[in-house]
């Protein structure tokens, strides 16, 4: 039975009106397979007429991708007559425009932190979306604003959902947070935690797909079951873009940064490029690279490659370091650079 085409009757929602979100979450759970609970309990955040049902509903859309859904239980939630609902409505939108730079991550900040309220999940949320938004600048290390709070704001919360949602939130912060500070076996401790508590396919796959990644400069076949078990899930689900994605950007990177190119292939000039450096074919490369905007430091890295140009690596690490704070990937021109003798 498809789970699209099950229906939650009057009589069942009203039976569930004194479970929390979490219960109601349990309950399906034990009733159905995981995709079909998670269909569930979409709709029943979509239906309830409970305020608290509402208010955490937003989380559960939110976390699991939903976010046409999430459009709706907002507006649901801005009628409310309940000036708490309200809040929480406010805050979910500002979640939704960082996720589409709707307008500037600094009045964003600004908005989230003249929001006064003594709920302790709210305050928790506003804190999380404002490490979002300087993650969105690459502003990896503002997470430790939130870390000097967070046991205080988590012993404040009595909710388990919402509890476990923070933590799914925490752990995906803290992987970005250690992996850019090259910090690799607490990021990937990080991962492997997200990864196994959450139920969103989409945030399975990208951790899958940023594991993966973490073994740049590791171990080529543990970087590959990983981006095998993401294009599984891309493939399971239909999600055309991730496949493209995995099979044109990551699965051609990791094979050629350890020269494995042999029946790799890539639609992306870039990728195509770094393909070419790894087969030795350095002209070629370069000659690829003619057409490409060397707008990124990957782009300045590979050209810097192809090119043996010492100035374009140089450039290109300190763009990772400088403009992307990313310390882990800043090591591909700096390794370049010491197979030079330039360090």
């Amino acid at each position: 039975m498809y789970s699209e085409n099950i229906k939650l009757t009057s009589g069942y929602i009203s039976s569930m009106t004194e479970l929390t979100l979490g219960q109601v979450i349990l309950l399906l759970s034990h009733e159905h397979n995981d995709e079909v609970a998670i269909e569930l309990t979409r709709k029943y955040c979509l239906q309830s007429t409970n305020n608290e049902i509402q208010k955490k509903g937003l989380e559960f859309l939110y976390i699991n991708g939903f976010y046409d859904d999430l459009k709706e239980l907002i507006k649901l939630n801005e009628g409310s007559e309940h000036y708490s609902n309200r809040l929480w409505a406010k805050v979910y939108q500002i979640v939704l425009a960082r996720r589409t730079r709707s307008y500037p991550l600094e009045q964003m900040r600004r908005e989230l932190q003249d929001i006064k309220t003594d709920d302790p999940e709210l305050r928790c949320l506003i804190e999380f979306t404002i490490v979002d938004t300087y993650y969105s600048q690459l502003e990896f290390g503002q997470i430790g604003n939130l870390l000097s709070k967070q046991q205080a704001l988590f012993d404040a919360i009595h909710d388990q959902f919402m509890l476990s949602a923070f933590n799914l939130r925490l752990y995906q912060k803290l992987f970005i947070y250690y992996w850019k500070k090259n910090e690799l076996i607490m990021a990937r401790k990080y991962a492997f935690r997200a990864i196994n508590q959450t139920t969103n396919p989409i945030t399975k796959l990208n951790m899958h797909v940023n594991l993966a990644l973490t073994y740049t400069f590791d171990t080529y076949y543990q970087g590959m079951y990983h981006l095998k078990e993401a294009l599984k899930i891309a493939k399971k689900h239909n999600y055309s873009k991730k496949v493209y994605g995995i099979e044109n950007h990551n699965i051609p990177f990791l094979s050629a940064n350890f020269n494995k190119v042999d029946g790799i292939s890539s639609e992306d000039p870039t990728e195509q490029a770094h393909i070419e450096i790894a087969k030795g074919n350095y002209d070629k490369a370069t000659e690829i690279l003619q057409d490409v905007e060397l707008n990124s430091p990957f782009k300045l890295y590979y050209m810097g490659l192809a090119t043996q140009d010492r100035n374009m690596l140089t450039e290109s690490y300190k763009l990772f370091i400088e403009k992307r704070n990313d310390y882990f990937f800043s090591r591909l021109p700096l390794n370049a650079l010491k197979e030079m003798g330039e360090i």
